[in-house]
Formats: structure tokens, C-alpha cells, sequence
């Protein structure tokens, strides 16, 4: 059982919150690939009743997050790399139509997301790293004008965040992506919706092909580590 869930305080909407609990918990890795989850361990951890606990696993099932599993609870799902590729190939598209639409209104981000991202990744905070990622991502996304776009992106999101915890600690590029940010945030406040466009559609794709590279090593290494 992972010692980071928080107890909930009793309000109407526990579902939600075990839901967003447990979602932490399995994005950033303290609820790891393989872990069983069953109701009884989680109700009690959090201090709610079984009831909330087991509609959140129903959604986090849905969501693909939780697989069944023999005998009792479920299991957290395996990272999967080809799906990972066609998460990417949904946010690259997502966010080249954020960056276009926000180009267009001539939008300027704030200054701050780039200096902090910087710092995020000099430092060795993994969930500092996905923060100011998922902020300047998100910064776009508003200034697209268009809330389906950040809607949309929501749910994938948290399936990226789990790679991302994965690989981010081992990964060298990790200062170099400020550097595409930092290009796209320039070409969003110049109005240039083109090279905004393409700039973000490429950083995506290359964004994606790393992960999914480091991700495919990071979980070849138990296997290769017991090969004879």
C-alpha cells in the first residue's frame, strides 16, 4: 500500500476526490504498474467508506487506468508504449490547434512559465518537471480561446504523466524542451500561426518518440537484468 494517500475529509463529492487520489497515485508511480488495489485497503487508508471507493475504481477502469483482476481489487495497468504513441498523436494534434488559435489572437504567455520550467528541469523534482510542463501546455491551451481544446487533453495527460515519472530521471533532454517552449511561446505572441503550428506539432512528436524510446528501455531493464 502506498503511504502517500491522504485521508479525505467527508464531503459530498468523495467520489471525485478518491478518484483524484487515486489517479495521483497511480500518475506519479507511488501506486506502481502490477499494484493491487482493493476497496477494504483503500476506504480505510483514506478514511471513507467502501461505497466512493468502489465507484472511483469503476471510472479509473474506464479510463484505463485500473485492470480487473483475479480474486479480489484491482490491478493498476501496465504502461504500454504503442499506446503512449497514440496519446501523443492525439496531444500533437490538440495542441498544434491550440498554438495556431492562440497565435492568431496574438497572445503573449507569461514570461515566468518558461523561467520556472528552466529551473524545474536543472533540479531533480520529477513532479516539478511534469508541473511546468503541463502548465505552459495548459497556458496555450487558454489562450487558444477554445475550452474543449484543455477538456480534451485533460485525460491524456495523466496517462503521460505516468511515463513521464518513468523516464524523466534518466532523460538529458530535459533543459532542451525550454528551449522549443520557449520558440513556440515566441512565435505564439508574434502572431506567427504557421511556425507556431508546426513548431509545437514537431516539439509533440519528437516529445513522443523520446518517451516512447526511453520508456520501451526503461521497461526492458528488469527483463534484461534477469537474462542468464
Amino acid at each position: 500500500m502506498p503511504s502517500q494517500l491522504i485521508k479525505i475529509e467527508s464531503t459530498p463529492d468523495l467520489v471525485d476526490q478518491v478518484y483524484r487520489n487515486l489517479l495521483d497515485a497511480i500518475s506519479e508511480g507511488s501506486l506502481a504498474p502490477g499494484a493491487r488495489i482493493t476497496q477494504e485497503e483503500i476506504a480505510v487508508q483514506l478514511a471513507v467508506s467502501r461505497q466512493p471507493v468502489l465507484q472511483a475504481l469503476r471510472l479509473l477502469k474506464k479510463d484505463g487506468f485500473v485492470l480487473d483482476a483475479p480474486g479480489r481489487g484491482v490491478l493498476v495497468a501496465p504502461l504500454d508504449v504503442a499506446s503512449l504513441v497514440q496519446i501523443y498523436q492525439v496531444r500533437s494534434a490538440l495542441d498544434a490547434l491550440a498554438a495556431r488559435l492562440a497565435a492568431q489572437a496574438h497572445a503573449r504567455l507569461d514570461p515566468q512559465l518558461i523561467s520556472q520550467g528552466r529551473e524545474a528541469a536543472r533540479g531533480s523534482d520529477v513532479k516539478a518537471m511534469m508541473a511546468a510542463d503541463a502548465r505552459f501546455h495548459a497556458a496555450i491551451y487558454g489562450a487558444s480561446g477554445n475550452p474543449l481544446i484543455a477538456q480534451s487533453a485533460q485525460l491524456h495527460w495523466h496517462h503521460i504523466r505516468r511515463a513521464m515519472g518513468a523516464v524523466l530521471q534518466v532523460s538529458t533532454m530535459r533543459e532542451s524542451i525550454w528551449d522549443e517552449h520557449e520558440a513556440i511561446a515566441q512565435a505564439i505572441a508574434d502572431g506567427d500561426a504557421d511556425k507556431a503550428e508546426a513548431l509545437i506539432r514537431e516539439h509533440g512528436e519528437e516529445a513522443g518518440h523520446n518517451l516512447a524510446r526511453l520508456l520501451s528501455s526503461a521497461l526492458a531493464q528488469p527483463a534484461a537484468s534477469t537474462a542468464p
